[in-house]
This record gives structure tokens, sequence and C-alpha cells, in this order.
């Protein structure tokens, strides 16, 4: 979701270094910014941003950006010595060098989007407009791989499906409990079905979808592909969702206990169904991807 925040920092004309936790590494690839993955340690990280600043030059004029809404993300930057701006949430003000006022509600990415528009402002470059779609760049190299994975497991039109959501929100679960029973209005549908989970999840997914075809585990990059390629992506409000909307997939996201509002896949190519504190029936569901796949 911050992708439009750093391609309008680019279009500023801005050298970026992006800093981020690892699964970033691969997902970010095609923006063309060096990204550096932090270890979780703040004081290692630390080195670890320091490190970032040296692929700018010893010239760069030295600036950032805090994305995140966490207090340690903001203590990071302070501590590696970067002049920055950011949201001026959970008492960060006195770390940043430009605090910019937390707009009231919004999606994440609206969120963002201040952020960053305040940001250049504040740097004396014009503000950004709000895009449609988060525009993420695939490499050549990933496309290849997700290429190579679909000829070798045989798949033509398949709906890619992401069932486990990890963690917890206020107590509750965040994945939906019947993927299970779409796999024949899908089959119906003329869609094969793949998973491509983590090696942590392997089993989860099994369970969630018997019979449905398990990929290897890839990183996001190539999964970013995989979405791309998919005639249909199903998930419930996670990482998946954000990373099929994207690349611009056609999907199905599945709510329960999250507010599509803060949340929802930011793109005209997704269908939401349910509600916080209300999942959807089997019925609701398999209208989504009705309406999903009749998309353009």
């Amino acid at each position: 979701m911050a992708v439009p925040a750093v391609r309008a920092l680019q279009a500023a004309g801005l050298a970026c270094a992006l800093v981020c936790k690892p699964w970033g590494e691969s997902l970010l690839a095609g923006l063309g910014c060096a990204c550096t993955p932090i270890t979780g340690n703040l004081w290692a990280d630390r080195r670890v941003v320091r490190r970032a600043i040296g692929v700018l030059g010893r010239d760069a004029e030295l600036r950032g950006l805090v994305l995140p809404n966490s207090l340690g993300s903001a203590l990071l930057f302070a501590l590696a010595g970067v002049p920055s701006a950011g949201l001026a949430t959970g008492g960060r003000r006195a770390l940043l060098r430009w605090s910019i006022a937390v707009p009231d509600g919004g999606h994440e990415v609206e969120r963002f989007h201040a952020a960053v528009s305040g940001a250049l402002q504040a740097w004396g470059k014009p503000r950004p407009v709000l895009p449609e779609t988060l525009g993420l760049p695939l490499t050549a190299s990933q496309r290849a791989g997700a290429d190579t994975l679909l000829r070798t497991h045989g798949l033509g039109r398949y709906a890619l499906i992401a069932p486990v959501a990890t963690g917890m929100h206020h107590g509750r679960a965040k994945h939906w409990s019947h993927f299970a029973a779409l796999l024949p209005a899908l089959r119906e549908r003329g869609l094969q079905t793949a998973a491509a989970p983590p090696d942590r999840e392997a089993a989860a997914v099994r369970t969630a979808l018997p019979g449905a075809l398990l990929l290897p585990p890839v990183d996001l990059g190539i999964y970013a592909a995989l979405a791309e390629r998919a005639s249909l992506v199903v998930a419930n409000d996670s990482g998946s969702s954000h990373v099929a909307a994207a690349v611009g997939a056609r999907q199905v996201t599945i709510f329960g206990v999250t507010d599509r509002r803060r949340t929802g896949p930011w793109s005209p190519r997704a269908i939401c169904v349910g509600a916080e504190g209300r999942w959807p029936e089997v019925s609701e569901v398999i209208v989504a991807i009705d309406q999903a796949l009749a998309l353009k």
C-alpha cells in the first residue's frame, strides 16, 4: 500500500533508498530502488539504515519519510541520524523533523498519501495526486518465474486462493472458514484452483483447500506475478489481497473482523464481501466471484 508514496517521491525527482521488512525486498524490486531489509533489532537496524544511506552517495541531501505509524520506525531513523517526515502518531512528533497532521479516518493508502504529500510540500515539491491503483511494477524475472511454475504444473485458467491469514485481530481469527466450499463453484466456471503458501502455512492450506494444487513456496515478487496471471484471486483481508490489488488482479476479498474502509484492497478490480463483525455466507462469496470474473 506504500507503493504510490514511493512512486510520488520518484516522480518528484528524488533518489530513493528503501528500508523495509525482509519480504519487501523481492516484492518491491520492480520499483528500481535499492531495498535494504531490516532485522527487527533496533540497534542493529540503525547500522542497516546507515548502509542504505550509502547507496544514495555522499553528496545526496538526506531526508527520510517514515510511512509506518509506529513509534519504533520513527525512532530508528532518528537514531540513524536521518531527518525525517511522517505522520504525528503515537507521540512521534519529537522524533520527526517534519511532523505531518494525521488525517481523519481514511484508508491506509490515503494515510500514506497524506504523509508523502506533507513531506513533499515541506521539501518544496509539488503535492502528488492520489492514484486509483497501486501500480506495483514487476520485473521480467518475476514474470518469467511465474510462467515457469505455470508451465511446470500445467495451469491454464486458474484461481489463486489464499485461505490463511495469520495472527489475530482483537482476539478474533482473521480467516474465513469455508474456502473448501468454493472449489466446486470455481471448477464449474472453468477455473483450476491453486495456492502458493509459505512452508509454515502449507499444512493449514491443504486442510482448507482439499484437492487444490499447492505450488512450491515462492518469494513475494513471483507470488505477485502469479496473482497478475490469475483469472481470479480469492483471499481474506490479508497481505495476499494487497499483493493482488497492487498488480491489478481481479479479486474477491473476504472480510469478517477488519474494516474494509481502512484496509480493503485499493483497486477498481476488487470485489469486497462481508464486513467487520460479520463473515459472509458461501452464496455471497460465489456471487462476488461472478462479479469479479465479469470485470474487464
